[in-house]
């Protein structure tokens, strides 16, 4: 069905299929004119043998009909060799015949023959043979009178179809090599039309790597070019319509928090009024429409794909961890960047600070004593590892912090929206995060990055709001 399916393919098969009827109709056609162009030729040497019969003929004194001279080619001498001739004088009812018609004759139509006038008639020859035959009649002077002289030449058709079909066996292999020759500058040629097409594809598959921001219109055929256009128009109205989109949402975020302030006010009042029970319930409800905006807020600066520009790694986590040391969970812990100064990776530098700090803050969170952030680089792919000497999670605990569907700020793991911000911002350029046991005894989570085009987020951005209704 693939193979169905290809543009290259379809080509192909009617260039073969047209290429094909093209050289059959040529192969029909040449041995069609080349049986016509032989007839014709063979028609002029049954006239040479015809005007050398009509100048041997002699009648004698006694009106006898004779030839001076026959014909020199072989075959009249052959008995039934393939060419034959017969002189019949209408006169007298007498006939002369070549040797090769032995004891036969050659039955020609009764139809009027003018002299000077050539007749060329298909007739049954000897031993069920088909015949070409050429007539004239010749008027020949005796004492007696005129006689009226019905002079035929015919030759086998056999001979002719023969010399056809060598001419058919010797066309074939030249066709099918032309054929073989058009095929392969078809498909030469339909490799270079496509290049373009393959162009726009390695185009597209750029934008999707962040390589490129849109397609490159300088260079393209014509009759390529609209769809260009209409590619980066297209691209240029997904930005426009991510921008709209991630504005609405930091201003309905925005918008939110004013009444959320208000609510707090309130619950204070009810605390201050003893009505305890009310207040916590109220309390629950904002803290979780809080977390709803922080986590929109952060969904709406995700950038939604890879980076145009390579970021370095470590300056970044350098400032995280110099942050972080700052903190009053981080500022006993040994904080440890194992990154190497030439380590890049494809994705903006505000979401790859939201990534790692994140992480990097559930870490110190939890650690014990000590927190180490490192890479391993593959040809595929940047591992990103953060890992902890804290209490860490049992495998059933990981299991379900990494569930799509699930809440991952209420998880036994701690770490709140930070981990489900972090999940987002890895699925928004195809990577993934996994957590795994730290080689210091607690957590480790792993982020893998590509360095190739991926197919997508490896899970659609796993919406809350379906969680908490």
């Amino acid at each position: 069905m693939k193979t169905a399916r290809s543009l290259r393919f379809r080509l192909f098969a009617y260039a073969a299929v047209v290429i094909a009827v093209a050289l059959l109709v040529t192969g029909f056609s040449l041995s069609a004119l080349f049986t016509r162009h032989l007839e014709r030729r063979v028609g002029q040497e049954l006239d040479t043998h015809l005007a050398q019969l009509t100048g041997g003929l002699r009648l004698d004194a006694n009106s006898v009909l004779s030839l001076a001279r026959e014909p020199v080619d072989p075959r009249f001498q052959a008995v039934f060799g393939g060419l034959y001739w017969q002189v019949v004088d209408e006169t007298t009812g007498t006939q002369l015949t070549s040797r090769s018609l032995w004891d036969t004759s050659l039955t020609v139509p009764d139809d009027p023959l003018k002299p000077g006038e050539t007749h060329v008639h298909d007739i049954a020859g000897p031993q069920g043979s088909q015949m070409l035959v050429h007539e004239i009649m010749a008027l020949l002077a005796a004492p007696d009178g005129e006689h009226r002289l019905r002079i035929s030449v015919a030759i086998d058709r056999s001979e002719i179809s023969a010399l056809a079909t060598g001419f058919s066996r010797d066309l074939a292999p030249v066709l099918a090599i032309l054929g073989g020759v058009l095929l392969l500058g078809f498909v030469l040629q339909v490799g270079e039309g496509l290049k373009p097409v393959h162009g726009v594809l390695a185009g597209i598959s750029a934008i999707r790597n962040g390589d490129r921001r849109r397609l490159e219109a300088e260079g393209v055929p014509r009759e390529v070019a609209p769809l260009v256009e209409e590619i980066n128009a297209l691209l240029d109205a997904q930005d426009q319509a991510i921008s709209r989109a991630r504005d609405r949402a930091a201003n309905l975020a925005h918008g939110l928090k004013t009444p959320l302030s208000a609510l707090a006010s309130d619950i204070d009042r009810l605390r201050n009024r003893g009505e305890g029970e009310i207040a916590d319930d109220i309390f629950e409800l904002t803290q979780r429409m809080r977390r709803h905006i922080q986590r929109e807020l952060a969904r709406a600066r995700l950038r939604h794909g890879r980076s145009h520009d390579k970021t370095p790694l470590k300056p970044v986590v350098d400032g995280i961890l110099r942050a972080l040391k700052r903190t009053p969970a981080g500022e006993d812990l040994d904080l440890q960047c194992n990154i190497g100064a030439d380590v890049t990776v494809p994705i903006d530098p505000d979401d790859l600070n939201e990534l790692i700090g994140n992480l990097a803050e559930n870490a110190v969170r939890f650690a014990r004593s000590r927190v180490v952030i490192d890479t391993e680089v593959t040809a595929d792919a940047i591992m990103i590892r953060i890992g902890d000497d804290g209490p860490g999670l049992d495998p059933a605990g990981m299991s379900s912090a990494m569930q799509p569907a699930r809440r991952l700020d209420q998880s036994e793991l701690g770490a709140g929206l930070g981990l489900a911000i972090s999940g987002d911002i890895t699925d928004s350029f195809g990577g993934q995060l996994d957590l795994l046991v730290s080689p210091l005894g607690g957590l480790e989570a792993k982020i893998s990055i590509p360095l190739a085009s991926s197919n997508g987020p490896r899970r659609p951005l796993s919406d809350e709001t379906n969680n908490n209704t």
